[in-house]
């Protein structure tokens, strides 16, 4: 779903109807945000500039958190989010943004990647 035209529900002060003096251009058209969740792996293509896709994930199920005393990336599974300082609400509806706190197999860690742009989850082990 694309958003609407901005600025075209009010009115004039004279009180004549606005109306768009030409259509949204593809560089222009928005598309809401996608909110990855913890769940079964869900990638969606985004149409970029130069009409290139992007994959960006709609549910994740694991994360390549870095170990950084070991100096190894692994494989987890997610288990839950704990905290998401964006947004409270994404902390209650377990959303995964870059900087949110997860619960993974190996211990706790923080996304370092952004998952709604480059469709992968990264994480580094906190102490």
């Amino acid at each position: 779903m694309v958003k609407a035209v901005e600025n075209l529900r009010k009115r004039k002060l004279t009180g004549g109807k606005r109306r768009p003096n030409r259509s949204r251009r593809a560089f222009e058209a928005d598309d809401y945000p996608f909110e990855p969740v913890v769940g079964e792996t869900v990638r969606s293509p985004k149409r970029t500039r130069g009409g290139r896709l992007s994959f960006g994930l709609r549910a994740a199920a694991e994360a390549n958190v870095f170990d950084g005393s070991s100096g190894k990336t692994v494989k987890s599974k997610i288990l839950r989010v704990t905290a998401n300082k964006a947004n409270r609400e994404y902390e209650r509806r377990g959303v995964i943004t870059r900087g949110a706190l997860i619960e993974t197999e190996v211990g706790r860690a923080r996304v370092t990647s952004k998952p709604s742009d480059d469709g992968v989850v990264n994480a580094v082990l906190m102490k």
